[in-house]
């Protein structure tokens, strides 16, 4: 007899976080990060199909089956049955862009759907948060994914502990330029980056929160990516390279990646320095956030 698949779809946004806080808890649901970020219309889109004629769960990414640990989690916190996952990302993966989260995120929420489990958002956030951070793939991006927008991380965890203020901004242009990868939990696990991680952080939501604008918050994650000393010399060279056409620019936190804003009369010229390290890629940070499609 065939089985009868159930299936449904979601979104989940990427979120580069510009500078932030660890905060360490034995308990996942506590445990995460302080700072502000920023939503991105680009993203992570997950089928998720009840499929029992498996024998274990499948996770696909853009077309080939991989491990997928951090969206494995979330599948097992939520149900023993065979499901066939399948992520299509529009996104750098492993640059700082919270692919693991928006992977994670929008697998909770089509899953919910697919299996009719009724549960609230609150709950799916909560899921993806602890899947997250129990695999070291992140701290605090699932949270903002749920929000969307220039997201400030007051307090961290999930929805439970943790809380959220914004930048207030209209949507804009933001560039970015993948130069390699950058493992998140090496860096996080690493005693002496993650105190200067905290310290650094700790003075840039200082001056966030006494000028709370898109400029701030853009000057802060410059400084917070030369200070840690998490920005090499050619993420340094690519940020000079756009400051110096007019523009702003920083690192997206982790990742071996530069995101950068221009005014439009200055869009073309930023754009030509991008390019003289790799191909740059644009996305719009707006106020989308993860849910069904």
């Amino acid at each position: 007899m065939q089985v009868r698949k159930r299936s449904a779809r979601a979104f989940a946004p990427a979120h580069i976080t510009g500078f932030f806080c660890i905060h360490d808890h034995e308990d996942p649901r506590k445990k995460g990060s302080t700072g502000c970020g920023i939503v991105l219309d680009g993203g992570v889109v997950t089928t998720v199909t009840s499929a029992e004629e498996l024998e274990e769960t499948q996770i696909i990414l853009n077309g080939e089956q991989v491990g997928g640990h951090t969206t494995r989690t979330v599948v097992n916190m939520l149900t023993n049955s065979p499901l066939l996952v399948e992520s299509v990302a529009n996104i750098p993966i492993g640059c700082g862009f919270g692919a693991s989260a928006a992977g994670a995120l929008s697998t909770a929420y089509a899953l919910n759907d697919a299996l009719s489990l009724d549960l609230t958002s609150a709950k799916l956030i909560e899921t993806a948060h602890i899947a997250d951070v129990v695999n070291r793939s992140g701290l605090g991006d699932v949270i903002a994914q749920s929000y969307g927008g220039a997201v400030i991380r007051t307090a961290p965890g999930a929805p439970e502990y943790g809380k959220v203020d914004w930048i207030p901004v209209a949507s804009k242009e933001v560039l970015c330029l993948t130069l390699g990868e950058l493992d998140t939990g090496s860096v996080i696990s690493d005693p002496d980056f993650a105190w200067r991680i905290t310290s650094m952080g700790k003075g840039a939501m200082k001056r966030l929160m006494i000028s709370p604008t898109f400029e701030t918050f853009m000057q802060c994650s410059r400084d917070f990516a030369l200070g840690t000393g998490l920005a090499s010399d050619t993420i340094i060279d690519a940020i000079e390279a756009v400051e110096s056409a007019g523009g702003m620019a920083s690192q997206a936190m982790l990742g071996e990646s530069v995101f950068a804003i221009a005014e439009p009369e200055r869009r073309d010229a930023v754009i030509e320095k991008l390019s003289e390290f790799g191909q740059p890629l644009a996305y719009h940070l707006n106020n989308c956030r993860a849910g069904l499609l």
